[in-house]
């Protein structure tokens, strides 16, 4: 092979990310194979993204896609250790083809994601290749997945610049509703996302769970000094306005311009349309839900940068 030429060099680093010296060097180790210069960066990489590893990244993007019939929703929390880096273009595009990815490939869980193939190799690779060029950790915590029903649609929705992330499906009685429906959907998405519902409806709540609420309140009506009697007749609205609180169906829809649910909200969508639906599903992310992050000030990152 003959000299390296800079047309060389810049085709490299367009498709590697690494920096112009590297693909130099890369190609001549590789005598001008370009394939084998690629190899040479990705072992380069592989070992800077080792050394990132245990950096804590708790900053990040929540993604999500819908498929273009409306069938299939998929969410990745992606993290980063900085919001700088998680604002990125690099990292938003790299988020992206990480949810397109997890649809195609039907992807379950975050071990099936890291083997399956993802640019010109695995997604383990690629994801090492990614923070040895950006410089950060990054960790793909976990995914998620809806799929409608028979007659059914999901919808999505990323608020906050990618701060958090929403699935929600519904069924309907007939295709044509869901179609009508689908806008309002969205919109149930963006109140899940600003009302934080804990369960989807009343019937999913766990029984421990309402054990424990009545447990309170009796406990509360008691130091009011309501007599036994009363506070049997006061703890069913007590469940009530908690189920109010914390189920989806049950909460006031925050887009309603008169008092109503948000079951009431879709139900009177699809009625609008000759039709009928309901909520079946639905997933909640935000970024760095129990994660704990660095205390660490910029003196400190510049000092370790320099160690």
């Amino acid at each position: 092979m003959g000299a390296i030429t800079a047309a060389m060099v810049k085709a490299l680093r367009e498709k590697t990310g690494a920096g112009m010296m590297d693909c130099k060097k890369a190609l001549v180790e590789a005598n001008g194979d370009e394939e084998k210069a690629i190899e040479i960066l990705r072992k380069k990489g592989l070992a800077k993204a080792a050394k990132k590893a245990d950096r804590n990244a708790a900053e990040g993007r929540v993604e999500v896609y819908i498929s273009p019939d409306y069938k299939l929703g998929t969410m990745a929390e992606v993290n980063c250790e900085t919001d700088f880096v998680a604002k990125t273009d690099e990292f938003i595009e790299f988020t992206k083809e990480i949810v397109r990815t997890i649809a195609t490939n039907d992807i379950a869980d975050v071990d099936s994601l890291m083997k399956t193939p993802f640019g010109n190799s695995t997604f383990e690779e690629e994801l090492k290749v990614k923070i040895a060029k950006i410089g950060e950790n990054i960790v793909v915590r976990r995914i998620a997945s809806i799929k409608a029903p028979e007659n059914g649609i999901v919808n999505g929705y990323v608020h906050a610049g990618g701060r958090v992330g929403v699935l929600v499906a519904a069924a309907c009685d007939k295709p044509e509703t869901c179609e009508a429906i689908k806008d309002v959907l969205r919109d149930i998405a963006m109140h899940i996302a600003a009302m934080k519902p804990l369960y989807l409806n009343p019937e999913s709540v766990p029984a421990d769970v309402i054990e424990k609420e009545k447990e309170i309140a009796r406990e509360q009506l008691l130091k009011e000094g309501k007599p036994e009697n009363v506070i049997d007749k006061i703890i069913p609205g007590k469940i009530k306005k908690y189920y109010q609180e914390v189920c989806l169906t049950e909460q006031e829809y925050v887009k309603a311009e008169k008092k109503e649910s948000v079951a009431e909200a879709l139900s009177k969508a699809a009625k609008a349309a000759g039709g009928s639906a309901k909520l079946v599903d639905f997933i909640r992310f935000e970024v760095g839900e129990g994660l704990v992050k660095n205390a660490c000030n910029m003196a400190d990152e510049v000092a370790k940068a320099l160690s």
